[in-house]
């Protein structure tokens, strides 16, 4: 007598054993997940928020239209100094150009944007397909176009004078993309980076918080998964429209690492809830082949920053501990009891360690021009 199928495989003793033991994980997993979602909304329903009447997503500067290589249109705005500040007098003309992560958008600078514009003239965009940028070819959603975009970024909104490049997650990828384009640029143009949450490469050996098994499973499906959901686009994309309490925990999860108002998390989950899910799924296979070790040499001419949280799942400080390895003069900082979305969550450090890498970037511009700073 032949054995039984389960879903077209013969069910052995052994199979059978193996695919009970792996629904009961799933269900495990399932029910952990449901009882995590449970307790975060009840503490978001009673928990105060000082940050509920924050404008997240409100801040708006002087658009400037960028034209990519390829013709897509590139949504950029500039927060011009105001009268009377650091930048003004010292009148060296320094261009700060903020590169925001995968499924973000410039809104997630909104810290830096509302604290720091005494520091220079601030440049934040929409990376291509993302926030109010046009949708680029799918052919060209890589982080090598995206250096090229940067470099657009910079000739439109800063043809001349020094720049300090900084970048979160993708951001920082696109970063090093730039580099590896124009290592001429770095201790010229280029007079200081700062690297939040991102990585020169390694992305598909992260274990994202699960046991190694899984995580190895999730990273060889992961572009299956999201190709396929992309294939039904309207549909998830009513779905993800109607709102998912269990998609607002994974939110907190994988962008936090302490808790945090309910309002941040809310912000932070509606920028990702606005990325198309096809967006999300070109995006994904240039992310985890990403390697742009390379390019830190030249990254390495200029005063670095390297910022992680030490409970971000998404690019462990591991990852930057690598990038200092090859940047041997960076500036290392890990702030504790925070995750991936660290220049939200912990912004009064964020921004501290900001304003000192444009001081000391600044008194060298100085320097160079025999003026004391």
């Amino acid at each position: 007598m032949s054995s039984p199928e389960f879903m077209g495989v013969p069910a052995t003793p052994g199979r059978v054993a193996g695919i009970v033991g792996a629904l009961g994980a799933a269900a495990a997993v399932g029910a952990a997940v449901g009882v995590a979602a449970e307790r975060v909304l009840v503490r978001r329903a009673i928990r105060p928020d000082p940050e509920r009447d924050e404008p997240f997503g409100g801040l708006r500067g002087r658009v400037v239209p960028v034209t990519a290589s390829d013709g897509t249109l590139l949504h950029v705005e500039v927060e011009d100094p105001p009268e009377g500040s650091i930048a003004h007098r010292a009148a060296d003309g320094l261009t700060i150009i903020f590169s925001h992560g995968y499924a973000l958008e410039e809104d997630s600078w909104h810290y830096q944007r509302r604290d720091l514009r005494a520091l220079g003239r601030l440049v934040f965009w929409d990376q291509r397909s993302h926030g109010r940028s046009g949708r680029g070819p799918k052919e060209n959603a890589t982080i090598d176009q995206l250096g090229r975009d940067l470099e657009a970024v910079i000739e439109a909104t800063a043809p001349t004078g020094p720049i300090i490049l900084v970048g979160h997650s993708m951001g920082g990828m696109t970063v090093m993309s730039y580099a590896a384009h124009h290592p001429e640029a770095f201790g010229d143009r280029v007079r200081g980076v700062a690297l939040l949450a991102t990585t020169s490469g390694g992305l598909a050996d992260v274990p994202l918080g699960l046991p190694a098994p899984f995580a190895r499973v999730f990273h060889g499906v992961a572009p299956r998964i999201a190709g396929a959901l992309a294939q039904r686009k309207e549909l998830v994309e009513r779905g993800r429209k109607a709102g998912s309490d269990i998609a607002y925990v994974l939110t907190k999860v994988y962008s936090f690492g302490s808790s945090v108002p309910p309002s941040l998390t809310g912000f932070v989950h509606r920028m990702l809830s606005a990325t198309p899910i096809d967006v999300v799924a070109e995006f994904l296979p240039t992310l985890e082949a990403h390697d742009k070790t390379a390019a830190l040499e030249s990254i390495g001419r200029v005063d670095t920053l390297v910022i992680v949280g030490d409970a971000d799942l998404l690019t462990p400080s591991g990852h930057s501990d690598e990038i200092v390895r090859h940047v041997p003069g960076a500036e290392l900082v890990v702030i504790p009891d925070s995750g991936h979305m660290v220049m939200l969550e912990k912004y009064p450090e964020v921004n501290q360690h900001l304003r000192e890498l444009v001081g000391r970037v600044r008194r060298g511009i100085a320097a160079d021009s025999g003026i004391t700073a």
